[in-house]
């Protein structure tokens, strides 16, 4: 038997790193500033803090119209996301335009920072082929990759892509994103590995938003920080408070930078909340998850911090927001009605979209349902 002292030899010896990854946070849940060089290193103009508090709006506008249409029966799959707007929206924002976008279902908002018009995305909810179009209105292209419902996958496919941006030699990464439960997959951890050993330019986030689905992070894994994913590669990594949009600009700035340099990949691990269900099919948060410890993240969602931090330095108010939330609710009514008045898709149709070349069987499918104008 293996006496105390022994085991405490050994943690030492082993280095668990048990308080190895401090937070980065830059705004507390007041809005007031906490590092001051933080600040100064994130560099964001004041004209570029209003714009990135008007993309948040943005994503949570559409989330709450996508509520009400799934509430309809009009939606079709949708995965909320109330609560991550700093973790989705300002990452994003660190970003170039040549730079490659690899989401995950919940991360329709980032790829509409990228142009990409909400009516397409309401239509890859409902499963059209339209959908899986990335063009903006004007027909030009939008460097993201399709929304991945098979989780983690999209870290594999964004670390193909980022080996073949390194070798093109071209000033561009691809970026990523899954969830805490994405990164118990293996896939993530193979496209990490793969991303590190030939020091891909990959910047990766895990956005920990507590539950993969039912799952409690603390069931998912033993590790401390699940940043620490990126350690087992060699891949620097890092915490960031994913309700602080400041944090999370600068911690994708200067991943972005390290990455684009030759370094290889980056892993960022944002501490956030998924304040509404899974999503659409069915889920109820309530059976695993109480209302208080709801309650309790619904008072430092990141828009309350970052509206108090503008409003403080008189660049909001509440009838710029009124007006702009204005603007954006019409917005939404246009492509809610440009998304309905698209034609259904036909069986025939969606047979025809799956392979470029179809073969004997699928033919004979195609000419069958069109005969009887299926």
């Amino acid at each position: 038997m293996v006496n105390s002292k022994e085991i405490l030899d050994f943690r030492k010896q082993i280095n668990l790193q048990d308080t190895a990854f401090p937070m980065l946070q830059i705004l507390d849940n007041n809005g007031k500033i906490v590092d001051e060089d933080g600040l100064k290193r994130a560099g964001l103009s004041d004209d570029e803090l209003v714009q990135l508090f008007k993309n948040m709006l943005l994503s949570r506008q559409i989330d709450i119209r996508c509520m009400k249409l799934a509430k309809q029966g009009r939606m079709g799959f949708f995965g909320p996301t109330a609560g991550q707007e700093a973790s989705q929206m300002a990452s994003a924002f660190a970003f170039k335009e040549q730079d490659w976008l690899f989401p995950g279902y919940r991360d329709l908002p980032q790829i509409y920072s990228k142009g990409w018009p909400v009516w397409k995305g309401l239509l890859w909810s409902r499963g059209h082929q339209l959908g899986n179009e990335y063009t903006t209105d004007d027909g030009k292209p939008v460097n993201s990759w399709f929304p991945q419902i098979i989780i983690g996958a999209q870290y594999v496919e964004a670390a193909g892509v980022a080996l073949g941006l390194k070798k093109k030699k071209q000033d561009a990464v691809a970026f990523v994103y899954t969830g805490d439960g994405g990164s118990s997959q293996g896939d993530t951890y193979e496209g990490l590995n793969f991303a590190s050993s030939f020091k891909a330019p990959l910047v990766a986030f895990i956005q920990n938003n507590g539950y993969a689905i039912s799952t409690p992070r603390k069931v998912q894994t033993a590790a401390q920080h699940l940043a620490a994913k990126g350690w087992a590669v060699g891949a620097p990594s890092i915490v960031v408070d994913g309700n602080d949009a400041i944090a999370m600009y600068l911690a994708a700035k200067e991943a972005r930078a390290w990455a684009v340099a030759g370094n290889g990949p980056v892993v960022i691990e944002t501490i956030t909340d998924r304040l509404e269900p899974h999503s659409t099919a069915g889920d109820d948060p309530l059976r695993y998850r109480t209302q208080a410890e709801i309650d309790s993240w619904w008072k430092k969602e990141p828009l309350i911090r970052m509206r108090k931090f503008l409003t403080c330095k008189k660049l909001w108010d509440e009838k710029k927001e009124n007006d702009y939330i204005a603007e954006l609710d019409a917005m939404i009514d246009e492509n809610v009605k440009k998304a309905n008045g698209v034609e259904k898709q036909k069986i025939s149709s969606f047979i025809k979209n799956t392979l470029e070349v179809p073969g004997q069987v699928m033919t004979e499918q195609i000419k069958k349902f069109e005969s009887e104008g299926k």
